[in-house]
Parts: structure tokens; C-alpha cells; sequence
């Protein structure tokens, strides 16, 4: 007889154990409610960006178009990861079902390439207002923003869809144990019993390698052609405007893209979960808690959308 969370060779498994932090039992409260402040607040700050670049008529233009795309990808991020991570902390049971564990990697992929390509249309947009100003509006035009994030989006299910027919097809045997807080395709690849995953490991190394270095070559390549621009403006007031408008940008591709690099573009045999599960949480929650207050402290438009925005909301109540 085979225990519950046991498996024969290709019978998947019932459930997926995520240990987390279960062998530092006594971090799971502060982290517990580190978790549960960051969530909240990466809600708050992201709806709140979204709702100002909706709703203001000053923040119509093509980058914020882009930045409401990419706070929903944060919103999406936090909601994939994060209830299941406060779950597991509250219970004994430190378990994700197969389907939710699929369910999870699967639009972690998703928004995670999507969230690359995002970042390279709005580095584009940059180029563009810093070193063509004068055809800005022609070059980038509604419809190409929304052009740009359809096949953000579409190409980057058709990743997460590859990535997920590969996975559901490993054999897995006996405990199910991931040393992570949440399923990811390397960890999932690394628990397999399959004889051979090189087929998942070089579809995997491939498609990751595309989604995020083609975007990341775009970012460098359009900053550099700003950074030479931006020095041959002659006065130091429009030197610093011009980097001021960029600095936000390239805090959030910092955070977004170290961790990315540093996870899925090793060799599989040098994948340590202990090191993944920490990478994880710091992508899964912290980037998208600190991206919209990078926007709003470091973005005079926003921070005052933000401000007619609360104005508008006040304004009832005082009646």
C-alpha cells in the first residue's frame, strides 16, 4: 500500500508539501505578518495606480498606459502567491493541491514574461520622449501601446502553455516535498523522479532566456541611447529632468531583473531550492509592495493624480 502523498511512476500526485519555513518555526509569525502588511499595502498601491491612470486626464499618455498594465501584473503576482503563503503559515498542513500547484507556476510564468516584455515597451516609450520628442506623439500612438501589450500578454501565454504541457508530463515518486513557499517550474523539475528532464530543462533554459534577455537587451540598448542623448543636453536642470523621468523605471527593472536572472537563467544543476524559495518571496511580494510607491514618491504627475484623486473622493464627505 502506498502512503497518501506517494505516487507510482506517471500518477500524479494528490498534493504538493510547501516546507517554506518549517524548520524556522519561530519566523513564521513575524514573516506571517510582514507578509500580510505587504500584501495589503501592494494592494492599496497598486489599485491606486491603476485607478489614477484610468481616471485622470493628465495621465493619458502612452507610459502610464504601460504602468497600469504593470500594476495589474503586480496585483496578479501577489494574489497567485501570496493568500496560498498566509494559509500554509496559519496551518499545520503546509500543502498545495497538484491542480493549484499547475495553476500556480503556470501564471507565475505568465505574468512573469508578460511583466519582462512590459518593462521593455516602457524603456521604448522612454527612448522615444527623451530622443525623438518631436514625433513622440506619432511614434507612439494609442493603438501601438495596445498592440505592444497584446503580444506582451499573448506571447507569453503561449511560454507559460509550453512550460506547463512539459511539467504535467513528469513522473513524480514518493513524498512530494518542495523546500519553497510556492511552485515554481525549476523546483518542480528538480523534484521529479524522471530519468531524464533535458528536455525540460533546455525548453525551459531556452524560452526564459528569450523572455528575458531580448527584453533585457531592448532596456540596456534604449538606455544607452538616452544616457548619450541626456549628456549632450548642455544645462544641468535638463540633465536631471531627463534622468529623473527614468530613475523610477530602472528601480523597478532592477528588482524585477536581478532576481529573475539570478533564478531561471543558472544551470538546472546548480538550482538550490534553499536560495530559490528567499529569491521567491522577495519577487512575489517585495518588488510589487515597492513598485508603486517607486512611481508615486519619485513622479510629480502621479503624485499629483493621486492628490485630485483623493480631492474628488473628499469632496462628498465634507458635505
Amino acid at each position: 500500500m502506498r502512503s497518501e502523498n506517494q505516487s507510482f511512476l506517471w500518477d500524479p500526485p494528490k498534493y504538493f508539501i510547501l516546507l517554506g519555513i518549517s524548520d524556522r518555526p519561530w519566523l513564521e509569525l513575524p514573516l506571517f505578518v510582514v507578509l500580510l502588511v505587504s500584501y495589503i499595502l501592494a494592494m492599496l498601491g497598486n489599485i491606486s495606480i491603476i485607478l489614477v491612470s484610468r481616471l485622470d486626464a493628465q495621465l493619458q499618455s502612452p507610459m502610464y498606459i504601460f504602468l497600469s498594465h504593470l500594476s495589474f501584473l503586480d496585483l496578479c503576482y501577489t494574489t497567485t502567491t501570496v493568500p496560498q503563503m498566509l494559509a500554509n503559515m496559519g496551518s499545520s498542513r503546509k500543502t498545495i493541491s497538484y491542480g493549484g500547484c499547475t495553476v500556480q507556476y503556470a501564471m507565475f510564468h505568465w505574468l512573469g514574461c508578460t511583466e519582462c516584455i512590459v518593462l521593455a515597451a516602457m524603456a521604448l516609450d522612454r527612448y522615444v520622449a527623451i530622443c525623438e520628442p518631436l514625433r513622440y506623439a506619432i511614434i507612439m500612438h494609442r493603438p501601438l501601446c495596445q498592440q505592444l501589450v497584446a503580444v506582451a500578454w499573448l506571447s507569453s501565454f503561449g511560454n507559460s502553455l509550453v512550460q506547463v504541457v512539459l511539467t504535467v508530463q513528469l513522473p513524480f515518486c514518493g513524498q512530494q516535498v518542495l523546500n519553497n513557499f510556492i511552485c515554481e517550474v525549476p523546483a518542480i523539475i528538480k523534484l521529479s523522479c524522471a530519468a531524464d528532464t533535458a528536455v525540460n530543462d533546455t525548453t525551459l533554459a531556452i524560452l526564459v532566456a528569450f523572455f528575458v534577455l531580448v527584453p533585457l537587451a531592448v532596456i540596456l540598448l534604449s538606455y544607452g541611447f538616452i544616457a548619450r542623448a541626456v549628456l549632450r543636453i548642455q544645462s544641468s536642470k535638463g540633465r536631471h529632468k531627463a534622468f529623473g523621468t527614468c530613475s523610477s523605471h530602472l528601480m523597478v527593472v532592477s528588482l524585477f531583473y536581478l532576481p529573475a536572472i539570478y533564478m531561471y537563467l543558472q544551470p538546472p544543476s546548480s538550482y538550490s531550492q534553499e536560495q530559490g524559495k528567499f529569491i521567491s518571496l522577495f519577487y512575489s511580494i517585495i518588488t510589487p509592495t515597492l513598485n508603486p510607491f517607486i512611481y508615486t514618491l519619485r513622479n510629480k504627475d502621479v503624485k499629483g493624480a493621486l492628490r485630485r484623486l483623493l480631492a474628488r473622493a473628499w469632496k462628498p464627505c465634507r458635505r
